[in-house]
């Protein structure tokens, strides 16, 4: 389909310019007048190609995280300065360095020119503004507060940029360490391992008798370099599949039911989940969401198939007239600080303002449990590289004493 770029005037006469997608030119003018614009002139561009492309591959037509906590930080400042939402957008395409942002805002300012609501604006965008962004904009802009809901959206993504950020940084480490034994094992096998077996044939004759262990070694070696144009294909596509099952809704499930389950683990699965639920939480209801939409959307916000599960279960029973925190009392998924927080925010009124408290907690216990499992992390994987290694070594220098013995002999 055609792109055709346009120069027009909208309702206050202001000369604008961009692009829109259409059949032909009489529907490209069509759309135009339906989002009130007066079209100056048009003309027909290069045709949109659909599919997969490389500039998708690198990620550049993707808004970055620390792209969007920027803009919404700046977004808030300006907005609470009481400069016209319009205004605010227009300046923030034209001074940041993202591409994809630059879009995003072309297309806001766009929606908002021809009259469609900031929310309604941003939920064309699902990849860039999550369920949470747009409740929270829509509440803010229902209620007249659309600056303190800026506010908090801006202080809560800085959060969750953190947190990912430390988490991110959690599994570098040992993510490199078991690449690089990986890579080692397989380059020893392919690489070093038959030249040895070759060199101690040699000295011992083809009639010497080599340990069990070496001849494990020997046989894994030479099974690995006469299939590795199978063993690699099976490896890769192995991988994809594993990759493709976790993305599908049982695969996810099942991922998700089994890390709640492994020692230290879970622990940090668990705490992290509590902080993002009470993050998220806190924000939907002090930006006036109600109760159960807040409960949705705070359950898809967590990441985690069952707690998601588990939380449309509570707004259930919060329907039928329970208090949160009485359903979420005694639940395994859920500490007991944090039923007796929302206790407390439900007979004062400030359940947003506690759950904050309980949020600033879960993410400093975060920081503690990452210090600890890195810690404890760090020697396991040296052992494993060092028990890998070791193998290997004992299986070359057994061989290599016995024929010493021989010869002294």
């Amino acid at each position: 389909m055609p792109n055709y770029l346009y120069v027009a005037t909208n309702p206050s006469g202001k000369t604008i310019t961009g692009t829109i997608e259409a059949q032909d030119r009489t529907t490209a003018l069509h759309l135009l007048g339906s989002q009130n614009l007066r079209p100056i002139s048009l003309k027909e561009g290069a045709v949109k190609k659909g599919g997969f492309t490389f500039g998708d591959f690198l990620g550049n037509n993707k808004v970055k995280s620390d792209d969007l906590v920027m803009f919404t930080r700046q977004l808030s400042a300006m907005v609470s300065a009481g400069v016209p939402i319009i205004r605010a957008l227009t300046s923030l395409r034209d001074h940041t360095e993202s591409a994809a942002l630059k879009k995003v805002c072309d297309s806001l300012i766009k929606d908002i020119e021809a009259g469609a609501p900031f929310a309604d604006a941003l939920e064309k965008y699902p990849n860039t503004f999550n369920d949470v962004y747009v409740n929270m904009v829509r509440a803010g802009e229902a209620a007249g507060i659309l600056d303190e809901i800026l506010k908090r959206l801006a202080m809560q993504q800085e959060k969750s940029a953190t947190l990912r950020k430390k988490i991110k940084s959690a599994m570098t480490y040992p993510v490199v360490l078991m690449v690089i034994t990986v890579v080692a094992f397989f380059g020893l096998m392919i690489f070093i391992i038959p030249q040895i077996g070759k060199i101690l044939t040699d000295l011992g004759g083809p009639e010497a008798k080599l340990p069990p262990l070496t001849m494990v070694m020997l046989g894994i070696s030479s099974f690995m370099r006469q299939f590795w144009f199978i063993l690699i294909p099976i490896l890769v596509a192995g991988v994809v599949f594993l990759l493709r099952f976790l993305k599908t809704p049982r695969g996810k499930a099942l991922f998700h039911r089994l890390i709640l389950k492994i020692p230290l683990i879970n622990a940090i699965v668990i705490k992290v989940a509590i902080a993002r639920f009470a993050r998220t939480f806190s924000a939907l209801m002090g930006a006036g969401v109600a109760v159960l939409e807040a409960l949705d959307v705070t359950s898809r916000a967590i990441g985690n198939v069952v707690y998601e599960a588990r939380l449309k279960e509570a707004a259930e029973l919060v329907k039928n007239g329970k208090n949160l925190s009485t359903v979420l009392d005694n639940d395994p998924l859920f500490p007991a600080i944090v039923s007796q927080m929302l206790a407390v925010g439900e007979e004062t009124g400030q359940t947003d303002q506690v759950l904050v408290k309980v949020a600033d907690y879960y993410e400093e216990e975060v920081d503690t449990a990452i210090d600890g499992i890195s810690s404890i992390i760090e020697p396991v994987m040296i052992l494993v590289m060092g028990g890998a290694v070791g193998l290997i070594a004992a299986s070359v220098m057994g061989p290599i004493a016995g024929l010493a013995q021989s010869v002294k002999g």
